[in-house]
Order: structure tokens, then sequence, then C-alpha cells
């Protein structure tokens, strides 16, 4: 799987009183964006808890933005995994429309348990990560 991608309407709740996407916004789409990739690739966060323990957190992100979307824009996030160590990995994440690429960003999510504390990434996910990071 190259990138997993999701498509995501601009919502009046979405924007600006100038009609312009909210820069928040695009962290939400992303966030979207991540979970329907876990799914797509058979994993769901309320499952991964339930079974492993682990939650996913942001640790840090890294964004840019290259051009306002406005209401009604059909937008696309598009995100995939290219880095991965014991506990956390990177994802990149890009929103598109049509094919331009209009908002960039890379976030590191660390893999914690209830109390916070980071803990190694259960093999199964890994497993599926490594594939997706070599493709």
């Amino acid at each position: 799987m190259s990138a997993h991608i999701l498509p995501v309407r601009v919502y009046y709740e979405d924007t600006d009183a100038g009609g312009i996407v909210y820069h928040a916004s695009y962290i939400r789409y992303c966030e979207r964006g991540r979970t329907e990739y876990l799914r797509a690739i058979g994993f769901e966060n309320t499952t991964l808890r339930e079974k492993t323990g682990i939650i996913f957190v942001v640790k840090r992100l890294e964004a840019e933005y290259v051009a306002p979307a406005k209401l009604d824009d059909l937008l696309s996030a598009h995100t995939r995994v290219i880095s991965l160590k014991n506990t956390s990995f990177i994802m990149e994440q890009k929103i598109l429309r049509a094919e331009r690429v209009i908002f960039s960003m890379n976030v590191v999510i660390v893999c914690v348990d209830d109390l916070g504390k980071p803990v190694r990434m259960p093999e199964m996910l890994r497993d599926v990560f490594l594939k997706e990071v070599d493709e």
C-alpha cells in the first residue's frame, strides 16, 4: 500500500469567517486520515487498546501550509508511514485539492500505556508498518 487516501469535504464548521479553512482543521483531517489508515491495514484504535494496552499519542508534528482550501472544496488526505522505531513511528501526511498539495506534515506518534509511559510497539503492528516502509 503506498499512501492511504481519505476524501474530505470542507464544511462551514471547518472554515473561518472568510470561508477559508481554519489552520487547525487540517490537523483534524490528518487525524481522520491516520485513523482510517489504521483501519485499512486491519487495526482500530479501540481494538489495539483492548488487546495490547497501547494508545497512540502525538509527540511532535511539523506542518507546512502551502495554499488555502475553501468552503465546499473536495480534498484528499494522504497518509503513509515513513519511519519506524521501537516505540514510535513517523507518518507523512498531505492534503491535496485535485492533484495539488496544499498542506503537508510529518507527525511523530508514540505508543504509550495507560499511564502515558512509552512502550514497545506490538509485533503484529510493527510487521505491517515494516512492509509499508519498505514499499
